[in-house]
């Protein structure tokens, strides 16, 4: 116990090295680790699309031919680094502007229900449409027909498996896969499809130059360009389908899992940029993170303390020098941002300050235009972090002793000296912690300030708003690292406090001890009054104030009138003047005053 009481500071950084470590290592191996499907473990785990229907094909509208997939073993795929290309050894064809949806809409546009649907590469571009019970893969016929690709042959159906559930696993941040559906994959080049009750569309045009793939209820005509009749898939029973009222626009997302599209062109003309391995591929990830939300962040947090610490120092005194009644109200609304939801801090700030109110409308006239902007970011944190400041502050002054500040204002000092030169000295350690947790709440603020500033990047954007929007951008590996240094600053500023803390009670300790063995008989507040009025300014040396101290008899001293009620020593203003004066006068060798 000695051993670790004499090195726990040794032991504290220790223990905080080993956790910061700990918290790096995930991102380390995920960075280290790859994300190519072409290693013999991962090619193992990227299995076919399993279907109840190989090799077979039905017969569509116009003699069109709708193929289910026969795929058998999995071929090495390599796979970009940006996770959207992918191409097999071999194979002519790659697949390049890879992305998936893992959420599609139902918005009317222009009052027409489109159905649900998601976006599009391009026209041209080949879609994978989960559903509930079967997958379709749609390559454009004329698509086919210009790179001569052979949609009714398996060998192609199954190397374009292969590249879609490379991409799909490279791109599914956790969701699931198409292998883990275990649907059958059918492969078709008709725009529209009836599958039992419903219709599905690839390639629908709902505003000018965006295509989406769509699903809606059967008999619903959405595309008037698209031929009525249709082809009739072999898809699997859908009695537990439920059933959509006739004319009644549905919410099809329970049906429509996830689509996903890309570009079918040539290997020849994708250029497969490999994925870096080991200590190259963490360099690589550390070199193409936008480090811009650390320095928004840092910048935003450390103005907004600046008049957090103003503003919170401020409110703690004002509190303390009102009637109970109105303190309970000051109260009240300096905490109020504490508890509220920070989505309503962001949105009264959104309201007070846009045009939707009289004030907000003054500012715009007047050329002050915050909403969106990086004072908006600012504001929100203040909002957000000031009652942390202020209930910290707050609780050190109504912890100070009252008859300290009674016996100073006895000895003739002003509101504006106790408080600058005695209330803050001793309730610093507590405004500085408050300050340092102000600052992470400011720092790792997120739904007042998006809300309010927005997701400019380099503007508006700080870590919190970049992890959530990587994370929904399918880049969880970047919002992975900002976790971590989110979790790392938050360590540091706690284990910064408890230091200090630390630190404090000792300092504090050796004081009291120091006083115990100096005693005078007097309290605190008379102690330090006797040693800045009574005691000469020539002080003696270390052994002769030693002794002093030790034969001082306060029954004998002057300049205290009055006695010990208590254990409180009050000294009167004639008194304070006259100590004063023997304080500035000469002293001789004795210590004493002339």
């Amino acid at each position: 116990m000695w051993l670790i009481n004499k090195h726990k500071r040794l032991i504290a950084w220790v223990l905080a090295i080993v956790a910061g470590t700990m918290l790096f290592v995930p991102p380390l191996a995920y960075a280290l680790g790859g994300t190519s499907v072409s290693d013999s473990n991962d090619a193992g785990r990227v299995s076919a699309i399993a279907t109840s229907v190989k090799g077979t094909s039905v017969d569509g509208a116009n003699g069109s031919k709708t193929y289910v997939s026969d795929t058998t073993d999995a071929p090495a795929v390599e796979i970009s680094k940006e996770k959207d290309a992918a191409a097999i050894a071999g194979f002519e064809f790659a697949l390049t502007n890879f992305s998936r949806s893992n959420k599609g809409t139902a918005r009317s546009v222009d009052n027409k229900d489109y159905g649900y649907r998601y976006p599009l590469a391009s026209q041209d571009a080949l879609a994978v449409l989960a559903l509930d019970s079967v997958t379709y893969i749609y390559v454009p016929a004329d698509v086919a027909k210009s790179l001569g690709l052979n949609l009714y042959d398996t060998d192609a159906q199954h190397m374009l498996t292969q590249l879609i559930q490379a991409l799909d696993d490279a791109n599914s941040n956790g969701g699931t896969t198409l292998a883990q559906l275990a649907h059958p994959a059918v492969f078709t080049s008709e725009p529209r499809i009836t599958w039992g009750a419903y219709t599905v569309e690839f390639g629908l045009e709902v505003e000018s130059g965006y295509y989406y793939a769509a699903i809606n209820a059967a008999g619903t005509t959405t595309s008037p360009d698209v031929a009525s009749t249709s082809a009739v898939t072999s898809a699997p029973d859908t009695t537990t389908s439920p059933d959509v009222a006739s004319g009644e626009p549905a919410d099809l997302s329970h049906v429509a899992l996830f689509c996903e599209t890309g570009i079918l062109a040539p290997a020849s003309s994708v250029n497969i940029t490999a994925t870096p391995e080991g200590w190259a591929a963490l360099e690589d990830f550390l070199g193409g993170i936008d480090y811009r939300p650390f320095w928004v962040s840092l910048r935003t947090s450390a103005v907004a303390m600046i008049f957090v610490f103003i503003l919170g120092l401020a409110a703690a005194r004002l509190s303390l020098r009102v009637n109970s009644r109105v303190k309970d109200i000051l109260d009240a609304i300096f905490t109020i941002p504490m508890v509220l939801p920070p989505t309503v801090c962001g949105f009264l700030l959104l309201v007070a300050f846009g045009n939707s109110t009289a004030f907000g409308r003054w500012l715009i006239d007047h050329g002050i235009e915050l909403v969106f902007s990086w004072p908006a970011a600012v504001i929100a944190a203040v909002v957000v972090s000031f009652p942390l400041m202020y209930r910290t502050t707050r609780g050190a002054f109504e912890a100070q002793d009252s008859d300290m500040l009674d016996a100073a204002r006895t000895l003739g000092w002003g509101e504006q000296r106790i408080f600058f030169r005695l209330m803050l000295p001793l309730a610093w350690p507590s405004i500085a912690a408050g300050t340092v947790l102000a600052f992470a709440r400011a720092m790792g603020e997120f739904g007042a300030t998006l809300f309010v500033a927005g997701n400019y990047a380099g503007v508006t954007q700080t870590m919190p708003i970049a992890i959530y929007f990587q994370w929904m951008g399918g880049r969880t590996d970047v919002a992975t690292f900002w976790v971590v240094v989110v979790i790392l600053i938050s360590f540091i500023v706690i284990l910064f406090i408890n230091l200090y803390a630390s630190h404090t009670q000792r300092f504090r300790k050796r004081g009291a001890n120091e006083d115990d063995d100096n005693d005078t008989g007097l309290d605190y507040a008379g102690k330090e009054a006797y040693r800045q009025i009574v005691m000469p300014v020539d002080k003696p040396s270390a052994s002769q104030a030693s002794d002093a101290d030790a034969s001082v008899d306060t029954s004998k001293m002057p300049q205290l009138s009055g006695r010990e009620t208590s254990g409180t020593t009050s000294l009167d203003a004639a008194a304070f003047d006259k100590a004063t004066q023997a304080k500035d006068a000469p002293t001789d060798k004795e210590g004493e005053s002339g």
